[in-house]
C-alpha cells in the first residue's frame, strides 16, 4: 500500500491535523517522522493512504493547517518530497 506523510512543524500540529482529518473520515495516524525528512531536532508526521490525499489536503486547507512538507514513501524504503 502507497502512503503519504504530512510533515507537520510540531506534534501539537500533528494532532490538531490527524484530529481535522478524523473530523472529516479521514484516518491519520500521528507518527514521528524519519530523521532523513526532517534532519535535525524532531518532527512529527501523519500518516494518510494514497487515495485520500487529496481529500486530505482539501480539509487541512479549510482548517488553515499548512503542511510543512508532504513525502511518499518509495518502496526501497526512503521518502521522496512531493509537496511543499
Amino acid at each position: 500500500m502507497v502512503y503519504y506523510l504530512i510533515v507537520c512543524r510540531s506534534l501539537t500540529y500533528a494532532q490538531r491535523t490527524a484530529a481535522v482529518l478524523e473530523r472529516g473520515g479521514i484516518t491519520g495516524v500521528v507518527l514521528r517522522a524519519p530523521k532523513s525528512i526532517v534532519g535535525e531536532g524532531c518532527g512529527y508526521a501523519v500518516k494518510v493512504s494514497e487515495r485520500r490525499l487529496a481529500q486530505a489536503l482539501v480539509l487541512l486547507n479549510r482548517a488553515e493547517l499548512r503542511p510543512k512538507g508532504i513525502y511518499i514513501a518509495e518502496s526501497d524504503g526512503s521518502y521522496r518530497q512531493v509537496g511543499p
